[in-house]
């Protein structure tokens, strides 16, 4: 399956915002967004031809949807399908792209804590480690609906990842459209994501406008 390998500092950079692509490390002093996150990525020229130029209308949506594609670790050929999924379902597509990727498997993994980052928790899908509704899903784009429950396989609870993450869990902070039970490690879909519970820096307006042009 494609994926982005390149360093995920570079994406915040480009961006210009912190992403928070690396969990909790982002958080951390030693962050190259800290030190270099007001200049543009690339080269080695100095300070001045690094800062950044005026951006265009269409330059702003296109980071604006980058910043949506970059958070969720999603290529642009499936991003495009997310988008287009997102039209076909009732309510404002704007909504609907960002809800839409709210619900994938390796996002509701990340949510409720039982990995570090999205790109941690997608390795964790990816290795076969999560069952939905009793039943091994090792798909990362998987979309969840309301009433499905994310567990552990019971193989997996047995590995050193498994026992890291239960220690670390009681300290994450899970949206009210889930439910933990920290006890079996298991997490219910209570209800659908709405875009309150979207981290409020994404736009999915300008994910419809740059698509729409």
């Amino acid at each position: 399956m494609a994926r982005y390998t390149g360093p995920r500092c570079e994406l915040c950079r480009y961006i210009g915002d912190k992403l928070m692509l690396k969990g909790d490390k982002c958080s951390s002093p030693r962050c190259p967004f800290e030190r270099r996150g007001n200049t543009a990525p690339g080269g080695r020229s100095s300070s001045r031809t690094k800062t950044r130029r005026r951006v265009s209308d269409r330059g702003l949506q296109l980071r604006e949807k980058q910043k949506v594609r970059f958070t969720y670790g999603v290529l642009e050929a499936q991003f495009r399908r997310f988008f287009e999924e997102a039209k076909r379902l009732p309510g404002t597509t704007s909504d609907n792209v960002l809800t839409l990727l709210e619900r994938r498997l390796d996002n509701v993994v990340f949510r409720l804590g039982f990995g570090q980052s999205r790109p941690h928790a997608r390795q964790i899908v990816r290795h076969g480690h999560i069952w939905v509704n009793d039943r091994r899903v090792d798909v990362p784009s998987f979309v969840v609906s309301a009433g499905d429950v994310v567990s552990w396989r019971p193989g997996s609870t047995k590995t050193s990842l498994y026992k890291v993450v239960a220690e670390q869990v009681q300290a994450r902070n899970v949206p009210s459209w889930l439910r933990l039970d920290e006890q079996q490690m298991k997490g219910t879909v209570v209800s659908l994501p709405t875009t309150e519970d979207v981290d409020a820096r994404l736009s999915g307006k300008a994910v419809v406008e740059y698509y729409s042009r």
